[in-house]
């Protein structure tokens, strides 16, 4: 049976750590708030950008039907005939303490890889954040040809989705990528993400968003200055760009909410041992002071 000091001493280490998990919660719980902000903020952008992209789309699948001609797409929107070379961009934390979250992601990471080896296609890894490459170098350490730091260390800014949409399509260009997506946890609630694999490049519109009737109003029509074919080519790279900005917030506030959510299991757990040592402690103090009390009583009767 542990003895009264090593319960004091295991107490104020249980407590210690309570301490520690509940501010590591409280500063996840702002980093989330900041993070489901700038994703709120960031959704009406990226649907103004996509129902744009779809508006010039539909206008050119119409002519091509009404008027038998074909318009040349910019080239991040051209699909390769029976693409070959796939580029697997894995985005994870730095850090552990979030519970299954880089778990997660590296198991639906991997059972990409294997699809696609199914498929005979050639695959490349670009690891962004420690945990993720860790867990794949294990199986895959051949197949990672680029990794680094998690980008969400200090924040999520739109200069940096500019920079890593750069360095990703240069690596994507040296290793003869025919298709990239991006593997990455899609936030839903605190509690909630899903993980998905999206096509980053080329670029595909949702299909719900592809109407018929975007490229009119009423009987009016859009028209363009300087042309379609510059402006579909500007909003191309600012569409690449924010699927990449969109998919580091989704990552960031996953990892806060998986963070936050463990540390406040930690915290419970800890409350819950902290009532077990106690009720210990003082169970063995009773019982060491009725102890010392009956040999008093019993030295004074036989006196």
């Amino acid at each position: 049976m542990a003895s009264l000091k090593e319960l004091r001493n295991r107490l104020t280490s249980v407590k210690s750590t309570e301490k520690i998990t509940t501010a590591m919660k409280l500063v996840a719980a702002s980093r989330l708030r900041k993070a489901q902000t700038s994703l709120e903020k960031n959704k009406n952008y990226a649907d103004l950008i996509q129902r744009a992209v779809a508006r010039i789309l539909v206008s050119y699948k119409k002519e091509e039907t009404e008027k038998k001609i074909k318009h040349i797409l910019p080239p991040l929107f051209i699909e390769k005939p029976n693409p070959k070379n796939y580029v697997l961009v894995i985005f994870s934390s730095e850090r552990g303490l979030c519970g299954s979250y880089n778990q997660n992601i590296a198991k639906a990471a991997s059972k990409r890889v294997g699809e696609l080896q199914k498929q005979n296609k050639d695959v490349k890894i670009v690891c962004y954040g420690k945990k993720a490459y860790d867990i794949l170098k294990k199986n895959y350490a051949d197949l990672i040809i680029h990794h680094e730091p998690s980008f969400a260390s200090g924040g999520i800014f739109y200069e940096e989705a500019v920079l890593m949409i750069e360095k990703i399509m240069n690596l994507t260009k040296s290793s003869g990528c025919d298709v990239c997506e991006i593997v990455h946890s899609r936030f839903k609630s605190a509690v909630s993400r899903n993980i998905e694999s999206m096509q980053l490049y080329p670029l595909k519109i949702e299909p719900q968003i592809m109407d018929n009737n975007l490229d009119h109003v009423g009987d009016a029509y859009f028209d363009y200055k300087p042309s379609r074919e510059d402006i579909l080519k500007g909003l191309s790279q600012k569409l690449l760009i924010n699927r990449v900005f969109e998919s580091m917030l989704n990552a960031e506030a996953s990892e806060q909410g998986a963070r936050m959510m463990a540390m406040d299991n930690a915290t419970q757990n800890a409350k819950d041992m902290i009532s077990t040592l106690t009720l210990k402690y003082n169970t063995i103090r009773q019982s060491a002071i009725t102890t010392e009390l009956t040999e008093i009583i019993s030295g004074a009767e036989a006196i």
